[in-house]
């Protein structure tokens, strides 16, 4: 049987890729078994359906430059080519 830790990985990958058959089971058996691990499975879902729901309250669509202020963008490029 799979770990609590290899099943939170797992279960927030089949959020983004199809996981094979095997691997597929053995989460759903973990989930059957172990509250924990399917509470966090709901969590991450509501998490999904929210930000599915309300993009605009992430920025998501911004660009990110235009809230900059001329000197805070000149300080960001200044700090970022020190560390070039």
């Amino acid at each position: 049987m799979l770990s609590c830790q290899e099943i939170t990985l797992l279960v927030s990958e089949s959020l983004d890729r199809r996981v094979p058959l095997p691997q597929r089971l053995a989460m759903r058996l973990h989930l059957l078994l172990c509250k924990f691990c399917s509470r966090y499975r709901r969590h991450l879902l509501f998490l999904r359906h929210a930000i599915r729901r309300h993009p605009d309250r992430l920025g998501g669509d911004e660009d990110p430059s235009v809230s900059l202020s001329p000197d805070a963008r000149e300080r960001i490029k200044r700090s970022l080519t020190r560390e070039a």
